[in-house]
């Protein structure tokens, strides 16, 4: 009776022991195997995370039941490991990523970015830049057949004074950035009038000569200022008492009144002054400076008297 329970002992012992055993090599191996979260990204930007203790791409694929269609492809291949990014990519053929070698340094030499940054300076530059003018065109001809282009309003360009700030390597120019803008003067609007042409007669509205004072035709046609030099004075202040205006004043003789309007070179102008030496064929249109007068000079032009 002992010896039975000596051996029923015994065998209860070696069952424990050999139970002890499984459940340490199980730990054991358990211990030794890498479980890693990847994450797969499909060609239709869909995205799962999975659990596994796969490593080749090929094996992870099939333990989650993902099959590649024709037209697509997988990065890294179907046949290499798993890399330190955990992830699988999974796109159309034609739009893999770029690959890059593993092999190639990503440590950027450091003379190589030394030089980069050699001679880089930057600056703070203002200027004046021009504001172009626009040109407006009115149309007052009613949709007649003969037409001319008469200028209600000559242009200007504007300006804006800008900062930059400007990079250059080398003393050559490679980047401006703007950082402020300020408008300093307005740009005038240029204004083009398309009126009606008149048939020229004898006895129209309208009478074209050769240079009769009064009438339309060809004239001897200077410029002059409001300087000592021109006039005598400098308030710009005209015959007829109004203030000379660039682009609208002339000095006509006495055979045209006051408020006269005449075409010269498609520029309507007033008659608003006189002149000493503004006789007969003579016409002096007022400008804003001596040196643009000057520059006029004297020319011989058809001048269109409008009565």
């Amino acid at each position: 009776m002992k010896n039975n329970l000596k051996s029923s002992s015994m065998k209860k012992i070696i069952f424990i022991s050999l139970i002890f055993i499984i459940i340490l090599g199980i730990s054991v191996l358990a211990g030794n195997v890498k479980l890693r979260n990847v994450n797969i990204k499909f060609s239709n930007n869909h995205e799962i995370t999975v659990l596994t203790a796969k490593t080749k791409i090929a094996d992870i694929l099939e333990e989650n039941h993902i099959v590649l269609e024709e037209n697509e492809t997988v990065t890294p291949a179907l046949d290499s490991e798993i890399t330190n990014t955990n992830e699988i990519v999974i796109t159309l053929k034609g739009n893999e990523p770029v690959k890059i070698a593993e092999n190639v340094s990503t440590q950027i030499d450091k003379e190589q970015i030394l030089d980069d940054y050699t001679n880089i300076t930057e600056k703070i530059e203002t200027i004046i830049e021009e504001i172009p003018f626009e040109t407006i065109t009115k149309d007052v001809s009613n949709g007649s057949a003969t037409t001319r282009n008469a200028i209600i309003q000559s242009g200007q360009n504007g300006e804006r004074k800008v900062t930059y700030k400007v990079t250059y390597k080398d003393d050559v120019e490679i980047l401006r950035e703007e950082l402020s803008s300020e408008v300093i003067k307005e740009p005038v609007d240029k204004i083009v009038q398309i009126q009606t042409k008149s048939i020229i007669t004898s006895r129209g509205s309208y009478s074209r000569t050769s240079g009769v004072s009064g009438q339309s035709g060809v004239y001897k046609v200077t410029a002059y200022c409001a300087c000592m030099q021109c006039c005598g004075k400098t308030n710009g202040i005209t015959a007829s008492g109004a203030k000379a205006t660039a682009n609208h004043t002339i000095a006509a003789p006495s055979t045209f009144a006051f408020g006269t309007k005449v075409v010269i070179n498609g520029i309507t102008y007033t008659v608003e002054d006189r002149g000493g030496a503004i006789q007969g064929n003579r016409i002096d249109i007022y400008m804003n400076s001596h040196a643009e007068a000057l520059a006029w000079g004297v020319r011989y032009v058809e001048v269109e008297v409008l009565n």
